[in-house]
């Protein structure tokens, strides 16, 4: 639940969406280690986890990196209908930073979140060359049985 003492809401996929995108933005260990008690108090459950290298080459490996990553944490089950929605989340975060990345190096956090029914995974990734690095995030959420 959000709100201050007399409001309450439930949390949906914004909330998820914003718990994601910030455990990508993460800058150290410790700061996720924060971040995911602070989620875990309001039932929000969180992962993350780093990936660097040729994005075309590492599509698959960062598919991979960020189901492994959410079984690990404890955000998801063992169970295909929520490694498929992680994986399906997370291919729809890289198809939006595919302008910017093909054939380019990119290299940063890929954030996981869940509450009940909603899954979000953000990826925050430089993109470039040497020191000539952009920007690119994307975002992608699934809706799964709680």
């Amino acid at each position: 639940m959000v709100g201050g003492a007399n409001k309450m809401t439930p949390l949906g996929s914004r909330e998820v969406a914003r718990a994601a995108i910030k455990m990508a933005l993460s800058e150290s260990r410790e700061q996720e280690r924060e971040y995911k008690a602070r989620f875990l108090k309001i039932g929000i459950k969180t992962a993350a986890v780093d990936h660097g290298g040729d994005f075309i080459a590492s599509v698959n490996k960062i598919t991979e990196r960020a189901v492994v990553a959410a079984k690990r944490e404890g955000v998801i089950r063992e169970v295909h209908a929520d490694e498929g929605a992680v994986a399906g989340a997370t291919r729809e975060a890289l198809t939006q930073i595919m302008p910017k990345a093909l054939g380019l190096n990119v290299g940063g956090k890929i954030g996981i979140a869940r509450y009940q029914d909603h899954i979000s995974v953000a990826v925050f990734f430089g993109v470039g060359l040497l020191h000539l690095d952009e920007v690119a995030i994307g975002l992608g959420h699934r809706a799964v049985s709680p």
